[in-house]
């Protein structure tokens, strides 16, 4: 086992599990300081004995960060959110929190802090999720200017939140909305991600830098419903749906606990997703790592969304 310490914020989430085990693997002693920490016990096994540590943490309180970070060596932060509700605000998760992690990071000695940040994160986009990413961004190098910003495009993967609800919508409705058809993503996969953040931490050179990663291909938001009905055997209407009318179903289901369209969701939808490199932006390749596609990966886990699950094969559609 490595003497550093690692905290992790945001550790227990989709994101999060994968940067854990694999800071594990790689023999780093892991503090994971997650909003609920008795739902995060499955991380344990993840390490040896005593490897991996579990504490309660409120992003919106200072005193928690400032406990978190004692007596770490480095620092990775994981929050975000993709929609707002009751204390969950873009603007304490996304734009305070990252500057009060920076500032606590320098005060303790933190040599390294890894942050994953969002492809279209701008202080001039068009959704309160780019912007106050983009404010987060500003806020940690303020204090830690050498901080490691990673910028992923949609991530895929078991428990991701794009393919499986997708899937899961195609099993009850008729025919799927199309919102914005044509904007692209570039969707990577969340192993990849996990290998970026260990990457780098080990590597120096990756201090103040910007890395945004994406996979191998593109695809339109129309190609991806397709290769999830295709994935799940499932024929659906792709129904184009107008700005307006889109507008009214994220109003209608915004009050929704976990809402399937948000209007600032319908204003990310108005650029492209995809990685921009150059001018010192890093990607994938420039830390050693082949992207994974998208097609192999993505039957592993949505043949459970088929008519018979297992049972059922790609051949019958």
């Amino acid at each position: 086992m490595r003497p550093e310490l690692v905290t992790v914020f945001g550790g227990s989430g989709f994101v999060g599990r994968y940067v854990v085990r694999r800071l594990a693997k790689a023999g780093y002693r892991i503090r994971v300081a997650v909003r609920r920490p008795h739902l995060a016990p499955f991380l344990r096994p993840m390490g040896m004995v005593g490897q991996i540590q579990i504490i309660g943490a409120d992003l919106s309180d200072e005193k928690h960060i400032k406990g978190a970070l004692d007596g770490a060596s480095a620092c990775v932060n994981l929050v975000g959110i993709l929609h707002q509700g009751g204390r969950q605000r873009f603007k304490t998760l996304h734009a305070e929190a990252p500057g009060m992690i920076g500032r606590h990071a320098s005060v303790h000695g933190c040599k390294r802090v890894i942050h994953i940040s969002a492809i279209g994160a701008d202080p001039r986009a068009p959704s309160r999720y780019g912007r106050t990413k983009a404010e987060g961004e500003a806020a940690l190098k303020r204090d830690f200017p050498d901080a490691t910003i990673l910028r992923p495009s949609i991530m895929f993967g078991t428990e991701d939140q794009f393919f499986n609800r997708f899937a899961n919508m195609a099993r009850y409705l008729p025919a799927l909305p199309l919102i914005r058809g044509k904007t692209r993503f570039q969707p990577v996969y969340v192993e990849d991600v996990a290998d970026a953040v260990e990457r780098c931490l080990a590597e120096p050179a990756t201090k103040s830098r910007v890395f945004e990663l994406g996979g191998p291909a593109t695809y339109s938001f129309k190609d991806l419903l397709k290769l999830i009905l295709a994935d799940t055997c499932r024929e659906r209407l792709l129904i184009p749906v107008p700005g307006p009318f889109a507008a009214l179903m994220a109003l209608a289901t915004s009050p929704l606990p976990n809402p399937p369209l948000t209007l600032d969701q319908l204003a990310q939808l108005k650029r492209d997703n995809i990685v921009q490199a150059g001018e010192g932006i890093g990607t994938l390749a420039e830390l050693g790592i082949t992207p994974t596609a998208l097609e192999p990966v993505l039957p592993t886990y949505l043949w459970r969304f088929r008519k018979t699950g297992q049972f059922e094969t790609l051949e019958t559609v």
